[in-house]
């Protein structure tokens, strides 16, 4: 008599269909090709909207395929050649940022910067456009210590949730003065998810930030992700070793 706690004849295991190995390979495949494919199409739409700004101030005698037209002789509109040459506005830009960056470098420059920067201060409504790009402008591009420190965790927008921030600096002038607490207070940006570059600045007693040990760029891959990329993707719970 059977057994009908006996395991039954060890069949072995099936195959996937070929159908299953295709999805798979294919689903392989986009992870391997989606990233390559979408940061080769921002850098390939960025270079277009830069070209197709900058070109639009220099006279069509000059763009790419009029200069290379006159270069083969070929003067004739019907026998012209049109060649989209992607990358040449980039390139006339950093050129002329270079040359300007020159110039301003000199005394001659520093003299127009402060003669047009007064004349600026006169108009109401450029004046206060141009003192806030200049102020962004400077923090981004600063080569002193006015970047992200460090990575935090602080608890926002109320105790028990959590939430990630860089700090950038101790709190100063009336920020420091009027805050009541005898504490250093810290500057803290609190980004929103999956734009970083929007956000809450906060300021908090220093006892109250947990300094994290992950970097800011891991941090930030950390919001951009949505929570799905932690640095150490072995094991999350440990920190990355540098």
């Amino acid at each position: 008599m059977t057994n009908p706690f006996e395991d039954g004849p060890h069949l072995p295991p099936r195959k996937p269909s070929l159908g299953a190995r295709l999805r798979a390979a294919f689903l392989t495949g986009l992870v391997v090709v989606a990233p390559i494919g979408l940061t080769a199409y921002v850098i390939w739409t960025v270079i277009g909207w830069v070209d197709g700004w900058v070109l639009t101030f220099v006279p069509q005698a000059y763009h790419p395929d009029a200069l290379i037209n006159r270069l083969l002789g070929y003067t004739d509109p019907l026998d012209q050649i049109h060649i989209n040459l992607r990358g040449a506005g980039v390139i006339i830009f950093l050129l002329f940022t270079v040359v300007v960056g020159w110039i301003a470098k000199g005394l001659v420059g520093r003299s127009l910067i402060r003669w047009a920067e007064r004349l600026v201060d006169r108009t109401p409504i450029v004046r206060s456009i141009y003192n806030g790009l200049k102020q962004i402008a400077e923090t981004v591009f600063s080569q002193s210590d006015t970047s992200f420190d460090k990575a935090c965790l602080v608890e926002y927008p109320r105790r028990g949730i959590w939430a990630i921030g860089f700090v950038s600096t101790n709190a100063k002038g009336e920020i420091a003065k009027r805050t009541p607490s005898d504490e250093v207070m810290l500057s803290v940006f609190v980004p929103t998810t999956p734009n970083p570059t929007s956000g809450f600045l906060l300021f908090f007693p220093e006892h109250d930030v947990v300094i994290l040990d992950m970097s800011v760029e891991d941090a930030a891959k950390l919001v951009i992700s949505a929570g799905l990329v932690y640095p150490n993707s072995k094991d999350p719970t440990q920190p990355v070793s540098h």
